[in-house]
């Protein structure tokens, strides 16, 4: 009995080693043909990329590259980062169809608008970054500069630059989700949630002072998003359970 028993779970054990590989293929293999359809516009992807910063430049302005194989690899550098964005949908459901059969009926309901809801407010982060923050951070940042000083960024710097402002902004917008699970979870009430408010405020300037540049601007620009999200996501906590009992009675109502 025990020996057919430790069989069973390892038999079980390899399927769901074998079903993980598949899933992350999947996710590899979407990735890479997007990366392949996006690498013969990387050059005009760059181009486009560059904008922000070109639109403010004085005139004669320009990108530069120091490493002579720059003008190589950073917009094969974008193309792939640009396809790993457009591919994250898949990437999440390929994950998601992994763990959702070890979940309860409940956590399904739930898990699934949140990741949703994660992602559109990942690429909700990422507009926001490149429509309003990237223009007028540069725009400040060329205000500032010394006469008799030339701009002169290097590309393979400013692509670094942009997609650490992407990255912060993306994730730093997931807020609401990050309060929706610790409502639901139980770990804090709506009380408890409400009286952190001072400290939430202070900890977004904190990290909008690590992540984003050093200037004032964009670090407002990120602190007051993040609590005003912060706020967004108490009221969406408020509609939904945060016991799993709670979820269980509700799933059976």
């Amino acid at each position: 009995m025990s020996g057919s028993a430790e069989e069973d779970r390892g038999e079980s054990f390899v399927a769901h080693l074998v079903e993980l590989r598949g899933r992350l293929l999947r996710a590899v293999v979407t990735v890479m043909l997007v990366f392949a359809a996006l690498m013969p516009f990387a050059q005009q992807l760059y181009t486009q990329f560059a904008q922000p910063l070109l639109n403010v430049l004085p005139a004669g302005g320009e990108i530069i590259a120091i490493d002579p194989a720059s003008p190589f690899f950073a917009p094969l550098k974008l193309a792939f980062v640009t396809a790993l964005v457009i591919s994250m949908p898949m990437v999440i459901y390929q994950l998601w169809a992994f763990v959702a059969p070890g979940l309860y009926r409940h956590e399904q309901r739930l898990a699934r608008p949140l990741l949703v809801s994660a992602s559109l407010l990942f690429y909700l982060g990422c507009a926001f970054a490149w429509f309003f923050v990237l223009p007028t951070v540069f725009g400040f940042l060329t205000a500032m500069t010394p006469d008799g000083v030339a701009m002169k960024t290097d590309i393979a710097k400013y692509l670094d630059f942009v997609l650490v402002i992407f990255i912060a902004f993306g994730f730093c917008f997931e807020v609401p989700v990050a309060v929706v699970i610790v409502r639901t979870l139980g770990w804090l009430s709506d009380e408890q949630l409400r009286e952190a408010r001072p400290y939430v405020i202070v900890g977004a300037f904190v990290i909008a002072a690590i992540l984003t540049p050093p200037d004032v601007v964009s670090q407002l620009m990120l602190a007051i998003p993040m609590c005003l999200l912060y706020e967004v996501g108490l009221i969406a906590a408020r509609s939904l359970p945060h016991s799993k009992t709670d979820a269980e009675d509700a799933s059976n109502d």
